[in-house]
């Protein structure tokens, strides 16, 4: 049995889609009397595609609208929270609802005269990484639960786009599991395995993040669009519609020659000739017609920071006498390019913090590298050397080499700019 509290947009959804894909009965329940009252007259307070027709289908027999939080959990064995977390005047997500549903549903399970034996608590609600750990598992530990013993806990977050939101769910892209113990996992994984779609368990921070992550971007893409719009306008003459259409031509959106994708992964910046080049000449170009980018700036900025934290993490590891490695000089791999290359200014960072003892590796550009900088440091003739003399390795670019010989990382302080390492 499956219980969903909280029936706004997300809860409602989640209710129903589940009802329509598993056959099964779910019982619903909303702190709302008002909505409560509509959902059993079989009337939505809000507009949203498919919901009304599959309301009226299932309302009554497989999606039982409860009165009490203890109605709605009785038989319940995976409890859904589907409450609203909005953001408070300080920006900072508000938790009250949802850690407020908590506390009532552990006070019905408490009255129950027969208490199932390993319900699994399931957070749908949007939340702060490290939510679901930090903030609801003390609140289930307070009242004698143990997550992994006679409690399940998990983090489900949802991908709903209002005005597709039934498709969303009942047809997704993927499920995500924020796995804190194995069993409540388990019990997901077997209840969405008949969405026959990828089911990823993680980590609970991972799956808390995710959501974080996919609206982010989103309104990153929205706001750097509205940005260039405001930047054209500026300068005039300038067909705005047309510049979108034409970029949108641009056959990495389909995934050719390269993803989209490869450029919305974390790395250690980006370099070369033209993106740093032209990111910087159009943030001033901008400001020649009084438009101050705010957001190139920070894309800018963030390109800095990057590279700061990188070597951050290497002086955490290593003292400026130790031998540090650097794994790749050229912008890009494949490409012996070193114009703009990040491995430059991160050298640079080090030698600036007193670290004169650096190795570096290459497959293709040490040449051009040690001609055009003439940094005074080592270059080694392999990936052996540089594993074997260093005190911490960084992987700056991602040559499919330095994965290929990962064996020989064991045992070894390794820094994966990249994130290439399994």
């Amino acid at each position: 049995m499956i219980a969903v509290i909280g029936l706004g947009f997300v809860g409602l959804t989640t209710g129903l889609g589940l009802a329509h894909r598993l056959g099964c009965t779910i019982y619903a329940y909303d702190a709302d009397e008002r909505k409560r009252e509509m959902y059993t007259h079989k009337q939505i307070p809000f507009h949203e595609p498919h919901l009304q027709e599959h309301l009226e289908r299932y309302e009554g027999s497989r999606f039982i609208v409860c009165h009490t939080m203890a109605e709605a959990i009785a038989q319940a064995e995976t409890i859904f929270f589907c409450v609203g977390t909005p953001c408070s005047s300080s920006g900072e997500t508000d938790l009250s609802d949802l850690q407020n549903a908590v506390q009532t549903c552990l006070d019905a399970m408490e009255q129950l005269p027969e208490r199932k034996s390993y319900p699994v608590l399931v957070i749908k609600s949007t939340v702060p990484a490290a939510t679901t750990t930090d903030r609801i598992q003390p609140l289930l530990q307070a009242r004698g639960y143990i997550t992994g013993k006679n409690i399940g806990l998990a983090n489900n977050p949802e991908f709903l786009r209002e005005g597709s939101a039934w498709s969303d769910f009942v047809q997704p892209d993927r499920v995500i599991i924020g796995e804190i113990d194995p069993i409540g996992a388990q019990r997901l994984s077997e209840l969405y395995a008949a969405f026959d779609v990828p089911v990823h368990r993680v980590a609970a921070h991972t799956a808390e993040f995710v959501k974080y992550a996919s609206n982010a971007l989103l309104a990153t893409l929205i706001s750097f669009a509205n940005e260039l719009s405001m930047i054209a306008d500026r300068i005039g003459q300038i067909d705005i519609p047309q510049v979108f259409r034409l970029l949108h031509e641009d056959r990495r959106w389909q995934g050719h020659p390269a993803k989209m994708t490869d450029y919305v992964f974390p790395g250690c910046g980006f370099g070369g000739y033209c993106l740093p080049k032209d990111t910087q000449s159009l943030y001033s170009h901008a400001g020649n017609y009084g438009h101050e980018s705010m957001l190139l700036k920070a894309v800018l900025q963030v390109n800095e920071d990057i590279k700061n934290h990188i070597v951050e993490r290497i002086t955490a590891s290593a003292q400026p006498d130790e031998m540090v490695g650097i794994l790749g000089l050229s912008f890009k791999p494949d490409s012996d390019d070193v114009r703009g290359a990040v491995s430059k200014d991160i050298i640079g960072l080090l030698l600036d913090r007193g670290f004169h003892r650096i190795l570096a590796y290459d497959p293709l550009a040490m040449d051009n590298f040690r001609g055009t900088y003439g940094l005074p440091i080592e270059y080694a003739g392999s990936v052996e050397e540089v594993i074997e003399r260093s005190q911490v390795s960084t992987i700056v670019t991602s040559w499919k080499e330095f994965k290929e010989k990962q064996s020989l990382y064991a045992g070894k302080t390794i820094i994966d700019g990249r994130h290439v390492l399994s």
